[in-house]
């Protein structure tokens, strides 16, 4: 398997093909997901949730995540590492500029990740502007959950809906290069995945995104808290975490993962 590039990505949705990604914070679960197969690997701001125990994503710090991301490039064999860029390190373009090189300098990564729509859209021109790949996340956003008032589905009406995807086909031709949509309706989710050229990768979105992900911790069962609906736990069934690293870029890749029990309507 050669590196996974932004091309390879627009290239297997090209052809259909699934594009299977997990989160990592270090790089031992690294090596476990690129002998899986994973193409993508997120080193995302929930590792304030999963690892130190915070209540919400927001207390993560930049020097954090360039650490992790460094652990886990230092796993890194084939897949793009994206990182996630915390609350608040990216309200103003230059701030988005110097985190962004942070990450991608000193953590290793291959592109950045931002939540939200119209309000980003001058970021991830400058980013992309500055040879940065910017990956866009609408819908549900972490970082913003007590604006939302909690972790709740969205675009479910009508005018949401429109105005999501308007926001996925500006962010693409600001130029991101990928977009996740977390916590969508399966239908919405599956009409902007149609209507962008760029890779649509779901998490709580349903079968007909381009690819899926989901935080390795919750996949494995090893969160303490309830998992969300939209996960699945892989390891149950499997003797080993290699096996259910397998079993869900398997499933992913055959399109049978996420099935109606673990999508929103």
């Amino acid at each position: 398997m050669s590196y996974v590039t932004t091309a390879t990505l627009i290239q297997m949705k090209k052809q259909g093909e699934k594009i299977a990604v997990l989160t990592s914070y270090d790089a031992s679960f690294t090596a476990l997901l690129e002998n899986a197969g994973i193409e993508v690997i997120l080193i995302g701001d929930s590792l304030g949730m999963v690892i130190q125990g915070q209540e919400s994503t927001l207390p993560v710090a930049v020097e954090e995540m360039v650490y992790h991301t460094r652990c886990v490039a230092r796993g890194r064999r084939n897949a793009l590492l994206i990182a996630d860029m915390p609350f608040m390190s990216y309200s103003l373009a230059n701030q988005a500029l110097g985190t962004a090189g942070r990450l991608m300098k000193d953590g290793g990564a291959h592109m950045v990740k931002l939540e939200g729509g119209a309000t980003q859209l001058e970021t991830v021109r400058q980013l992309t502007e500055n040879g940065i790949p910017v990956c866009a996340h609408l819908g549900l956003l972490p970082q913003s959950v007590y604006k939302l008032g909690g972790y709740r589905v969205q675009g479910g009406d009508e005018a949401s809906a429109m105005l999501m995807k308007e926001d996925a086909l500006a962010l693409e031709q600001a130029g991101a290069q990928m977009l996740i949509l977390e916590c969508v309706p399966a239908s919405l989710a599956a009409k902007i995945s149609k209507a962008l050229v760029i890779p649509v990768i779901g998490i709580g979105a349903g079968p007909d995104c381009d690819g899926q992900v989901l935080v390795v911790y919750d996949m494995l069962g090893i969160t303490p808290k309830k998992a969300p609906k939209f996960v699945k736990n892989f390891l149950q069934g499997n003797k080993s975490v290699q096996d259910a690293l397998t079993a869900y870029v398997k499933e992913v890749k055959a399109g049978s993962f996420p099935d109606s029990d673990h999508s929103f309507q």
